[in-house]
């Protein structure tokens, strides 16, 4: 079974804002302290290895106001090397870029990364305001940038234990304008919702075939509570982990594999849907 791991994040300690020190001390000590030194490409793809991950998505994150930044030339850098396991994906904050399209084409075009990470909770806007703000104009050119350059966009969704992060934000509703809109642009509802929205990424997911539902950060033996229906969507179901803000990746998988759902959807969630997504193998 060829497996993807769609959400890792690798960025150092000088990379976030103090109060995400003070949390990431709070939460694993042990983990902050080396932080620094386990954070390269070589670290990384030997956690794959261990954990039977043929490729990973290695996220920026561009959120001054709530985590921190992990640039985009950080990224398409720690990648550079290993782009045959490591999947570049850039982040924009469009409430502050004012040439949010120029910044992602440069990005795909020029550091050569495969799609977009988008953080509204974080970064303080609604997915769609491009429809009710004209202060937010430049999200709709960057979605039909998006779209015509043929890349995802992922979106963060529902609850954040960060703090500054604003909820109001994630509800994944808002992509329903999103994914009617701009229907050619690959939607993924990252987290599934988590917390409050889990019914609503569902069927945000159900009724765009654009959308895709994405797991990471949910305990995977609750998948099935969660998303009663999950099998409906097989086709467009993307496993990820959030690490480091999970122990164990290959712990994560195991769970996945023992879920009461058929075998050809556990390879889909597992790897097949995001392969396919991606283009991994054309």
């Amino acid at each position: 079974m060829r497996i993807v791991d769609f959400h890792i994040h690798v960025g150092k300690r000088e990379h976030w804002n103090p109060a995400i020190h003070k949390l990431f001390k709070k939460l694993n000590p042990g983990l902050y302290e080396i932080q620094n030194e386990i954070m390269t490409p070589e670290n990384i793809i030997a956690m794959l290895d261990d954990s039977s991950v043929d490729w990973a998505v290695i996220l920026a994150e561009i959120s001054p106001k709530v985590t921190g930044v992990v640039t985009n030339e950080f990224i398409a850098e720690f990648c550079k090397n290993h782009r045959d396991r490591l999947i570049p994906f850039c982040s924009i904050d469009p409430t502050e870029d004012q040439d949010s399209k120029g910044t992602l084409e440069h990005a795909i075009q020029a550091l050569g990364m495969r799609g977009l990470k988008l953080y509204p909770t974080y970064q303080y806007f609604y997915p769609n305001a491009y429809a009710t703000s004209q202060r937010m104009e430049g999200l709709r050119e960057l979605y039909e940038k998006a779209e015509s350059l043929g890349i995802p966009v992922m979106f963060h969704t529902g609850t954040s234990i960060f703090p500054g992060a604003r909820l109001k934000y994630g509800n994944p509703l808002f992509l329903d304008d999103v994914a009617s809109d701009f229907p050619k642009m690959p939607v993924i509802v990252v987290h599934g919702g988590r917390g409050p929205w889990f019914d609503m990424a569902f069927y945000v997911t159900r009724l765009h075939s654009n959308v895709f539902l994405e797991i990471s950060g949910l305990p995977p033996k609750n998948l099935l509570r969660y998303f009663p229906q999950l099998e409906k969507v097989a086709e467009r179901v993307l496993f990820g982990s959030d690490w480091p803000g999970v122990s164990s990746i290959a712990d994560n998988i195991e769970i996945i594999q023992d879920l009461e759902i058929g075998e050809k959807t556990k390879a889909k969630i597992l790897g097949e849907n995001a392969i396919r997504l991606l283009g991994l193998e054309s």
